[in-house]
């Protein structure tokens, strides 16, 4: 009697042993997982209890997304390895720019068409991802890579001051309103018509941005996260700035700078609903824009999908790269509908498969079980949404300067000595991508629907360096290259 051997993928684990497994997974993504609908929710200029339902509803899809990934759903769905699933990084830039222009419910709702918008095409198009790969070899992946990390970086710095630039003044109204009645005066002595105030608008600083305590806190935060990775291995350093976050949040109690009211309001256990802001919206230019940043998301997914593949020892072919990607999308639809974001593997926990040895895939089951308990706990995401935004700048500039140092990571393998209109490529993407950051208000001009296009400095930078990269490269890319860039990637 012979007994047919099973993959280490498909081992099951002991119950104690695949929840404390788990649990880990959970805990190398919790940071990077609830970053975005903090982002988001605060750009759309959400209550503090609706951001908390954006938390609650991003860990539940983790969760769900998750298990469909690890386990499979039918033949289409899932890849069957050792997965976890969380919001991309990639799409904040353009969610942000949506929010810019439209913010409050009626924003989110249309983030939310655009998302499930996004996340259909994407479904259609996954079996094609693997010819778009050569659009995508490292100069252009790099590129962007890069310029998601620099835009990111100015949300970090913004946590660490306590707000967007915008918020360091405020107008000196009774200095204003002095300096309106006396250019009236003067011009009904000289018999003129007011048509311009004397000097510039009087201006007062706001003294809680970059308030110096506050300041420390972030740095304390930063100097811990830097010390955790230097000084530590394995699990600790993987979950450096989750640490560091909790660092913050204790000096932050002690001083009395962070609260529980509205968590001692939330409740201990609530079900996600679908549609909690309303019916989405869908606008044609805003999914077309969402769909841009799922085709880069799934070329790194298929990066990160072939990386597992070697680390497990579980060939993969096309189907099952076909079904992975479709995932991606199918994600991404599940997101939209429960009021959260687009999602991809997360680089972080294919490095940990690397770390432990564990290769099972039912340990990220049991992660994706535990997120999708965590979901149901309203009080946890109250807690996430009170930390304040100083103790999240200090972990911030770490996770999105990883960004973008993994970016210039990539570029670095890049051939700038035999070709040199590579550097064409970079120099002039990462100029389009740094419009936005340098001139928020350049499109003032320009027809409104088209502003959540060109605001976002991340879909300008993909849009001219597959562009650019065509026009000195041609359409023959190097598809080995573009998969060892996606591997490379970690941009979750």
């Amino acid at each position: 009697m012979t007994t047919t051997a099973v993959h280490p993928v498909d081992e099951k684990l002991p119950t104690g042993r695949l929840a404390a497994l788990g649990l880990q997974h959970v805990l190398v993504m919790y940071a990077g997982a609830v970053a975005v609908p903090l982002i988001v929710g605060r750009a759309l200029q959400l209550t503090p209890e609706q951001v908390a339902l954006l938390i609650s509803a991003d860990l539940f899809c983790c969760g769900i997304v998750t298990l469909i990934q690890s386990l499979g759903f039918g033949r289409h769905f899932g890849i069957k390895l050792p997965v976890m699933m969380g919001v991309t990084f990639a799409a904040v830039g353009p969610m942000v720019a949506f929010a810019n222009a439209q913010p409050g419910v009626d924003g989110a709702r249309a983030i939310f068409g655009a998302i499930i918008g996004a996340g259909v095409l994407a479904i259609l198009i996954a079996p094609m991802m693997s010819r778009l790969l050569r659009f995508f070899p490292p100069v252009v992946t790099g590129t962007i890579i890069a310029i998601i990390g620099i835009s990111l970086m100015r949300v970090g710095v913004g946590w660490a001051m306590g707000g967007p630039a915008h918020l360091a003044q405020s107008v000196d109204v009774p200095k204003l309103v002095a300096m309106v009645d006396g250019a009236k005066e003067a011009a009904a002595a000289a018999g003129t018509e007011l048509k311009r105030l004397p000097g510039p608008i009087p201006m007062v600083d706001n003294p809680s941005y970059g308030a110096l305590d506050n300041l420390a806190i972030a740095a304390a935060v930063l100097v811990l996260i830097l010390l955790l990775v230097k000084y530590t291995r394995g699990f600790v350093a993987n979950i450096s700035v989750l640490l560091g976050i909790v660092f913050g949040c204790v000096i932050a109690i002690a001083l009395g700078k962070m609260h529980f009211d509205k968590v001692a309001k939330a409740h201990w256990f609530d079900v996600v609903t679908p549609f909690a802001f309303g019916m989405p919206t869908f606008d044609v230019v805003m999914i077309l824009t969402m769909t841009l940043v799922m085709i880069v998301v799934m070329i790194e997914s298929t990066g990160m999908f072939l990386a597992l593949a070697d680390i497990t020892g579980k060939k993969i072919g096309q189907p099952e790269l076909a079904a992975g990607l479709r995932t991606d999308g199918l994600g991404t639809v599940i997101g939209g509908v429960f009021n959260t974001f687009p999602y991809t593997s997360f680089s972080q926990n294919v490095g940990l498969v690397g770390v432990t040895g564990v290769r099972s895939r039912w340990v990220t089951v049991a992660a994706g079980v535990i997120m999708v308990g965590l979901g149901m706990l309203p009080k946890m995401a109250a807690f996430v949404e009170s930390i304040p935004t100083f103790v999240l700048g200090g972990a911030g500039l770490v996770m999105f300067g990883m960004v973008a140092a993994t970016g210039i990571r990539i570029l670095s393998t890049v051939d700038y000595k035999h070709n040199r209109h590579n550097l064409y490529i970079v120099a002039l993407s990462i100029g389009f991508g740094l419009i936005p950051l340098v001139a928020p208000r350049w499109t003032q001009q320009m027809a409104h629907g088209l502003h959540p296009l060109l605001e976002s400095g991340i879909l300008l930078t993909a849009i001219a360096a597959v562009t650019l990269n065509l026009y000195f490269n041609g359409a023959k890319g190097d598809t080995a290259g573009a998969i060892e860039a996606a591997k490379t990637a970690e941009a979750h």
